[in-house]
């Protein structure tokens, strides 16, 4: 009988150890994926966040959000006004 239980107890362990295996490999990929996982959404944020600054770039720069051209400055010459021919003229007085 003593031949008997040290079979099953033998039986038992390796069981235990193949299940002790198994978890061990799935706790090993579960951290292996979330290392990859955060690895991608990081390059996939820095994409996301520099194709924004480019977009914000080029419309402020060519697009309808750029600030319009300021008008080329011409040579004016200073010319004083004229003075009208009726302010040379004498008002009308009322006379009775």
């Amino acid at each position: 009988m003593a031949t008997g239980a040290k079979g099953r107890d033998n039986r038992d362990e390796r069981e235990r150890a193949r299940i002790y295996r198994a978890r061990v490999a799935l706790h090993e990929d579960r951290i292996r994926r979330r290392s990859r996982d955060n690895l991608l959404a990081g390059i996939i944020g820095g994409v996301i966040i520099l194709g924004i600054i480019g977009a914000q770039t080029a419309y402020f720069v060519t697009g309808p959000g750029a600030p319009a051209p300021s008008p080329e400055p011409t040579p004016t010459s200073t010319v004083s006004p004229e003075p009208s021919v009726t302010s040379l003229l004498p008002l009308p007085t009322a006379t009775p």
